[in-house]
């Protein structure tokens, strides 16, 4: 199904951009099992609505796996298993998948042991981090997850990058789905800038500032600038610990040292941590489910603010884009769309 709607939209469905994108990373060199989760990956993102995360990065993974700075084929190998803990190297490996194998190993190992924890060193870009939590939190495991990325933010006060957007996800399970956290620590995350630039509009002044540190509603100046943090010097501190977590404790890059998927040929350096909770491990699982319940009743049940309809819990409003994009495809920008053409011919 493919059906433009107007200038800047082209509407398609799932499977055809999943399809598409795996074809697509296939003619690069990534087995067909690989590039089917990469794929699934950057489209659940766009299910979810989050266009910046979505398939408008496939050009920059493949240049990447055509330079060589990713390789298309996981050659991965354990530095250390000590039973609930467990390092790996990724040897510039694709990020998702090297995540999802984090993924896989830290939900095994807390089954065992009640917790599981797996490093990753030598990664790449990963995605959208609770694609990732999701799939933990389904398996009965509540699941932390931290990366660092490329400089994008200053430290507070300065002016030039030092510290990537480190995002992080935390999910717990909850009925047919989980409640949900993934967030970037600036004001917003970088793929939301390249977003704004690829349909042609303005982003808020409080989003970045240029290289020079003005403010900016230009995308392409805030490309080059710096973003900005979110809640001031507390976005920082906490993109400051999740490089600590990633990068120094796993013995990947940190800092200035981790390069991104907007980069075309050095290599990524990204470091990832992965821990699994087995929620059976602490409480019944039927006590954890119905806590939760009470606690997203709580929250729901709250009086509204003015101007607002309805309060979510966190992780809800991914759930709806998610139904709605799969009844009615989903929209992307006609210049993403052209550039998948493109690499797709």
């Amino acid at each position: 199904m493919l059906i433009e709607t107007q200038d800047t939209d082209v509407i398609t469905d799932a499977t055809t951009l999943i399809e598409m994108s795996t074809h697509i990373l296939e003619a690069v060199g990534v087995p067909n099992d690989d590039a089917h989760l990469v794929a699934d990956s950057l489209v659940q993102a766009d299910l979810w609505g989050h266009l910046s995360h979505g398939v408008l990065r496939l050009p920059w993974y493949v240049r990447r796996l055509q330079s060589g700075a990713m390789k298309a084929v996981n050659d991965m190998r354990v530095i250390s298993d000590l039973g609930a803990v467990l390092t790996i190297d990724g040897n510039d490996g694709i990020g998702q998948v090297l995540t999802n194998h984090a993924r896989a190993e830290a939900v095994s190992r807390a089954k065992t042991h009640g917790i599981g924890a797996v490093a990753v060193k030598n990664s790449n870009h990963f995605g959208t981090a609770m694609y990732f939590t999701r799939r933990a939190a389904a398996q009965g495991c509540v699941s932390i997850l931290t990366t660092n990325a490329s400089p994008a933010m200053a430290p507070w006060g300065g002016r030039e990058k030092k510290l990537g957007t480190n995002p992080w996800s935390i999910a717990a399970p909850f009925g047919e789905s989980a409640a949900v956290v993934d967030m970037a620590n600036t004001a917003v995350a970088r793929g939301k800038i390249y977003q704004a630039r690829q349909q042609g509009i303005e982003i808020p002044e409080t989003w970045a500032i240029t290289s020079e540190g003005a403010p900016t509603t230009d995308p392409s100046e805030a490309i080059d600038g710096v973003i900005l943090p979110m809640a001031g010097h507390k976005g920082y501190a906490i993109s400051f610990m999740m490089d600590v977590l990633s990068g120094v404790l796993t013995g990947s890059q940190h800092g200035t040292k981790v390069h991104g998927p907007y980069e075309p040929s050095p290599r990524g350096g990204a470091g990832h941590l992965f821990i699994a909770l087995d929620v059976a491990a602490f409480r019944d699982p039927t006590d954890f489910e119905d806590a939760l319940s009470d606690l997203v009743d709580e929250v729901k049940s709250t009086p509204k603010a003015q101007g607002f309809e309805e309060i979510f819990y966190p992780g809800e409003l991914e759930d709806r884009a998610h139904r709605a994009h799969l009844r009615d495809g989903i929209p992307l920008p006609a210049k993403t769309w052209e550039e998948l053409q493109g690499l797709a011919n």
